[in-house]
């Protein structure tokens, strides 16, 4: 385990290299640049004006050293410098990063588990109307756009029944502490971390669903049945057991997945996490936090994919792992 862990990990960091080498490149194709951003909002767009800026933040170079000073830095764990924000990227993302962890996180553990969860109700009781609702709602909330769902969710329990918080990480002005203050976060998390769990909720169920009705068919199954075995026993320890497996293989894709969906959540509930940081990098062409989040989000996805290789011998020990 610790050297197909080790192999993994060295592989990883030439793997972020080519990612950066190639966001690097894609970014610095686009047209514009932060100088003439700046200098539009100014309102001293004046060749001179550009010039200037263009020196002091280094994008006067030629590319190729451009990208080296950026490789450099980046391998010594330095991300830059936004020039739009005066600080640096790193520290910028490392305010941010938590909160973007957290919403992430709750969605994902929520999505699986009642995704999970449903997908065994609907197998167990396939045919019947259990199951054509549960797959209705499913279908229902994969066919939704996230950002419908977002603003529903906002007008009905924020705006109508003012149940929960629509918007931001906590009470602005209220100063809690201690357990009051992680009360309210758990208020604000609630309608963006169930937002941007159902959608992959309805992805695990179906998926859930599908494999368990594929194994409830296999020889052992048969035979378990055969040997007067309660129901549920099969259930769990022969049917859901092996029908786990490709919905881990989902679930460690989609991981990383999930980042993309928290920008689009983080905006709309304007959650402060790394996603809504980046939207608003986008807006100021301020490459150099692009590129960090990008890079942090390219590091989340290898490493939920190592996570995953290694849950798939604690589900079944049968699968050795190589390098």
């Amino acid at each position: 385990m610790i050297r197909f862990i080790l192999g993994r990990l060295v592989k990883a960091v030439f793997i972020l290299l080519a990612i950066l080498v190639f966001n690097f490149l894609l970014i610095h194709a686009a047209p514009g640049d932060p100088a003439a951003v700046m200098a539009g909002e100014a309102g001293a767009a004046d060749e001179k004006f550009l010039a200037d800026l263009r020196t002091r933040f280094g994008l006067d170079q030629p590319l190729y050293v451009q990208l080296f000073i950026y490789i450099k830095g980046a391998v010594q764990f330095d991300l830059g410098y936004s020039f739009r924000q005066q600080m640096s990227v790193a520290e910028m993302i490392g305010d941010r990063l938590p909160a973007t962890l957290l919403l992430t996180g709750v969605a994902f553990v929520l999505s699986l588990v009642l995704g999970v969860a449903a997908g065994v109700a609907a197998s167990a009781r396939q045919g019947r109307w259990g199951d054509t609702i549960i797959s209705t709602f499913a279908l229902l909330f994969y066919a939704t756009p996230l950002f419908w769902v977002a603003l529903m969710a906002t007008l009905v329990f924020s705006v109508w029944l003012g149940w929960l918080p629509g918007f931001g990480y906590s009470t602005i002005g209220a100063n809690y502490t201690g357990m009051a203050h992680v009360l309210d976060v758990a208020k604000h998390l609630v309608l963006p971390a169930s937002t941007l769990g159902l959608f992959f909720m309805a992805i695990y169920m179906r998926m859930t669903r599908a494999s368990m009705l594929e194994v409830s068919r296999l020889d052992f199954v048969k035979t378990a049945r055969a040997k007067g075995l309660k129901r549920g026993v099969i259930q769990r320890r022969h049917i859901l057991r092996n029908a786990l497996l490709p919905v881990i293989t989902l679930a460690g894709l989609q991981a990383g997945q999930i980042f993309g969906g928290a920008i689009l959540t983080e905006t709309v509930f304007a959650w402060p996490g790394i996603g809504r940081l980046m939207f608003e990098a986008i807006n100021q062409r301020d490459y150099n936090v692009i590129l960090g989040v990008f890079y942090i989000s390219a590091a989340m996805v290898l490493l939920f994919n190592l996570i995953t290789d290694v849950v798939y011998v604690i589900v079944d020990p049968r699968i050795r792992l190589t390098t």
